[in-house]
């Protein structure tokens, strides 16, 4: 399980990467991207199999990270919505910021199970 693990991480940094290089946003292509989209769907997959076991604080941990993600980004079109007209600057800065607390959680968590650690101790 430790290899399905590191691909799942491996499938929300390529569609990281993917928003960083291509002409989609960061949160956009994490969000949207199908690599994000497959990710999710193993992991509650395979949720069953690492019941128990410290890979399952990971599993968790991705699950937590897109679905929170998807909040944070409902709550940037919000934002956006509410806020047109107000500076390019303003409208794009949550996404900004949600786009690196995405970078962070799977930068966090991928460094933690290389480690072999639990994410919550």
């Amino acid at each position: 399980m430790l290899g399905w693990t590191h691909a799942i991480y491996g499938l929300h940094a390529f569609s990281l990467l993917t928003g960083i290089l291509g002409a989609a946003t960061v949160v956009g292509a994490f969000l949207t991207g199908w690599p994000s989209i497959i990710a999710v769907i193993l992991n509650y997959v395979k949720r069953s199999e690492v019941r128990g076991t410290w890979l399952e604080s990971h599993f968790r941990w991705q699950i937590r990270t897109f679905w929170f993600g998807l909040l944070w980004v409902s709550l940037c079109v919000f934002f956006i919505v509410v806020t047109l007209g107000i500076g390019l600057l303003v409208v794009w800065l949550p996404f900004i910021l949600v786009g690196c607390w995405f970078v962070y959680r799977i930068a966090r968590g991928w460094l933690a199970l290389r480690d072999r650690r639990p994410m919550y101790t």
